[in-house]
């Protein structure tokens, strides 16, 4: 099981969806990462948020659902993940965070963010929103 932030803001009338370049392919990805010691599992996605995406806000402390990924773990060993998701509206966007040097973000229209997405769930959740 992991975390991960649905993280928005408003743009006008209209919201708008932040996502983050993986590490290892480059592909568009929600902030997500496994559970954390002495951290509920909403407060686990607003800090993978912060680390990976350099976002901060409020985080809703129920999910708005899940979606399913093969976690590749090395060369030769792959694992199926669930991802459980919480929304996080942006009220702080920083300039430098921990990952920053490792990641893109961008802000995308819901629409534009679901097909940039691979998991199908995950674009769904997004559509939603």
């Amino acid at each position: 099981m992991q975390y991960g932030a649905l993280a928005w803001r408003r743009a006008g009338t209209a919201r708008e969806v932040l996502l983050v370049t993986s590490r290892d392919t480059g592909r568009w990805v929600i902030p997500k990462g496994w559970p954390m010691k002495k951290r509920t599992p909403w407060d686990a996605a607003a800090r993978e948020a912060f680390e990976e995406a350099g976002v901060k806000g409020v985080v809703e402390p129920a999910a708005i659902g899940s979606y399913r990924y093969i976690k590749r773990l090395s060369r030769w060993r792959e694992r199926p993940v669930e991802v459980q998701v919480f929304c996080l509206e942006v009220e702080r966007e920083l300039d430098d965070w921990p990952e920053r040097p490792q990641r893109q973000r961008a802000w995308f229209a819901p629409e534009d963010a679901a097909g940039r997405v691979a998991e199908p769930d995950l674009a769904e959740l997004i559509r939603r929103l």
